[in-house]
């Protein structure tokens, strides 16, 4: 029985220093956990803090010159082959388009 004794303080002192070491890395890592759930939370107050301001409205894009113009004319001729549109009609149309009216 004396042969065991000293193996089960060893394994009682090692088995306590690797619960030590076990619960500090535990303890690191929930104080790094913390830190960075803290500055988490600063950043967000900091965003927040922030005036909002609405952003500027967009500005109107004007319409390609050609290419719209070109489209409608198209789509105006596509009216009057098809019969949709009567002559006096797409010629009323067409000067509007022209002019961007």
């Amino acid at each position: 029985m004396m042969r065991r004794r000293p193996l089960r303080r060893a394994a009682v002192v090692g088995g306590v220093a690797a619960a030590a070491h076990h619960a500090g890395t535990k303890s690191a890592q929930a104080q790094a956990a913390a830190q960075e759930q803290n500055e988490q939370i600063a950043e967000l107050q900091a965003q927040q803090a922030q005036p909002q301001y609405a952003p500027p409205p967009a500005a109107p894009v004007a319409p390609e010159v050609g290419g719209d113009m070109v489209t409608q004319l198209e789509n105006l001729k596509k009216l009057l082959d098809e019969g949709v549109l009567t002559q006096d009609e797409f010629d009323g149309q067409k000067p509007k388009i022209l002019t961007g009216s």
